[in-house]
């Protein structure tokens, strides 16, 4: 299965289709600094969405006509089909998107943790924030994820492309976002570089 042939959605397309439901999502990854930040910085090779698992089996019905599949083991590259009535509990996180079985990839659905009305991190249960702070909502209507919680989640690799969106939206974060992303590394990567980068004078 080719895993890098990928033709994207628009952003535009992914609200079309995902506002069909009655469930919370979120852009993610590399397309949701760009949005914090109102312009591009940098290309990206995919595009991922952020859902919560409790909700999947209601992406399930707006995707029923769709190609999913799952990646299992998660991070190893390996996928396979998203069997009906299957509900994907941890660890599994990653469900990639494409319209049938020939056509290439159009977007990943990422899945995340919730309790009530509070979202917790699948990767550490003690990083928290109220579901209505988990993103922000562009003027156009497309939601993405906060920038500090994206930054969270790049945290753990600490890549070139995620030192490239760190520098690019860090005059952005206000100080309520910079305590709550100094307070998750805290706990998960406490002498992560970013750390004290986040102490420095912001606009």
């Amino acid at each position: 299965m080719n895993v890098r042939r990928w033709k994207k959605l628009s952003l535009s397309e992914v609200a079309k289709l995902l506002g069909k439901g009655d469930f919370p999502w979120w852009v993610a990854g590399g397309y949701a600094i760009e949005l914090a930040v109102g312009q591009e910085v940098r290309s990206h090779g995919d595009l991922d969405i952020l859902i919560l698992r409790r909700d999947q089996n209601l992406v399930r019905e707006i995707l029923s006509g769709w190609d999913l599949h799952v990646a299992d083991p998660p991070g190893t590259g390996e996928l396979r089909p998203w069997s009906r009535g299957e509900f994907l509990g941890l660890p599994l996180n990653g469900l990639w998107c494409r319209r049938s079985p020939s056509a290439p990839w159009s977007f990943e659905l990422m899945l995340d943790e919730a309790e009530g009305d509070v979202w917790f991190s699948r990767r550490d249960s003690r990083v928290r924030c109220p579901i209505d702070r988990v993103g922000c909502v562009t003027s156009d209507g497309i939601p993405y994820l906060a920038p500090e919680v994206q930054l969270f989640y790049k945290a753990k690799a600490h890549r070139e492309k995620d030192e490239i969106d760190f520098n690019a939206v860090l005059p952005f974060l206000d100080g309520q976002q910079r305590a709550w992303l100094r307070g998750a590394l805290d706990l998960s990567y406490p002498v992560h570089p970013w750390r004290d980068r986040l102490e420095e004078r912001h606009a």
